[in-house]
């Protein structure tokens, strides 16, 4: 029990809680934006067959 008050007691956390607050807006923007993002992945392949094919 003693530890788990030092482990709260402890500011070294704090980095942990920030990556994963950036984590968690991330996966929400990826979540929000999944159609506009897939779009863009698509076109950008089929770019890259188009051009791959030229050469």
């Amino acid at each position: 029990m003693k530890t788990w008050k030092n482990f709260l007691k402890e500011e070294d956390g704090m980095g942990t809680v920030e990556v994963i607050l950036i984590i968690v807006v991330l996966v929400g923007l990826v979540v929000i934006f999944k159609d506009q993002i897939g779009d863009i992945v698509e076109g950008l392949f089929d770019k890259i067959t188009k051009q791959s094919k030229g050469i």
